[in-house]
């Protein structure tokens, strides 16, 4: 039985969509709708964002607001690591996906002499850098901070020295980079990957298990062969964005994806995963409630919270 601790972050500014700030409440929402007293049971922390930054100018056009990103990634991992040091299990409740490049620096400074593995359940790769994004998106260059990966040989942008500066900054979050090598990463229901993306998975053979596997052969095989395949990591983390779920559920998303998985085998997935002792940090993340009706996506992240929730302190 663990002792969980929530850790919310209402930070948007790493999305190209607007709304994801107004997440975490929608969840909570769904939970007062359920009846659920699953928010007093668990004591909550709320890590500042610089969400004020959204009434500026974006600043690079390759890392938008990423001195933003650095700031309040810098507080989610002191968050992350607190608890972890206290033997609590942090769940982390998250606006856009850019927190995570904070929660694993925070995992990694409570731990700096263990070997981290991550399982990310997203459509999206969240490999670019400030060199090859399309969009300038800190969402979607999340994995790649942890990697500390430039894919400089793929690169179409020319950042500037004051971008590359900062997204060196980023990189080295809790004086630690690379935080992951390829080998400690799972991909589970990716789909929607790029082509300066697909060149990084060809040369480093990364392992993802796409939605038709986990559809074709079932949750349990699927969890099975993540876990066995980072049995080389003393701890893992799973980082779990709601759009991994297909677009008909995934409507309150920024970046809905046809082809996911569904919400019963999304929960069953991330019960199944978090059973395992190894399991150090679960992330929710990317929740959009302004795109959504009758708050659908929150209740669903809501029960597949419950059910991680569940299994983690029974």
């Amino acid at each position: 039985m663990k002792k969980v601790k929530l850790i919310e972050v209402k930070s948007e500014i790493g999305a190209g969509t607007r709304g994801a700030s107004l997440g975490v409440d929608a969840i909570k929402i769904a939970a007062l709708d359920y009846g659920s007293t699953l928010f007093r049971q668990f004591e909550s922390v709320e890590v500042p964002t610089e969400n004020q930054l959204l009434f500026e100018s974006p600043g690079s056009p390759y890392a938008k607001r990423i001195r933003g990103i650095i700031s309040m990634c810098e507080k989610v991992a002191v968050a992350i690591k607190n608890p972890l040091k206290n033997n609590e299990f942090p769940i982390v409740l998250a606006g856009d996906h850019s927190t995570s490049i904070g929660t694993v620096a925070g995992i990694r400074m409570a731990y700096p002499n263990k070997k981290l593995g991550v399982i990310w359940i997203d459509a999206h790769a969240d490999l670019h850098s400030p060199y090859t994004t399309p969009s300038g998106n800190m969402h979607g260059m999340c994995v790649a901070a942890f990697l500390a990966e430039d894919n400089a040989s793929n690169k179409m942008n020319k950042p500037d020295k004051e971008t590359l500066e900062l997204w060196s900054r980023l990189k080295k979050l809790g004086n630690i980079s690379p935080k992951i090598g390829y080998s400690d990463l799972v991909y589970i229901s990716l789909r929607d990957v790029e082509p300066e993306e697909s060149y990084l998975f060809k040369k480093h053979k990364v392992k993802v298990f796409s939605s038709a596997e986990v559809k074709r052969n079932g949750v349990e095989k699927i969890a099975r062969d993540a876990l066995a395949y980072l049995n080389h990591c003393n701890l893992i983390y799973i980082s779990f964005d709601v759009d991994s779920m297909d677009s008909s559920i995934s409507k309150g998303t920024g970046t809905p994806v046809r082809h996911g998985i569904t919400e019963k085998e999304a929960g069953s997935l991330i019960v199944r995963l978090i059973q395992n002792e190894r399991v150090c940090c679960f992330e929710i993340a990317e929740v959009n409630p302004t795109l959504d009706k009758e708050n659908l996506m929150a209740e669903n992240t809501f029960e597949i919270l419950q059910r991680a929730v569940s299994q983690l302190t029974y």
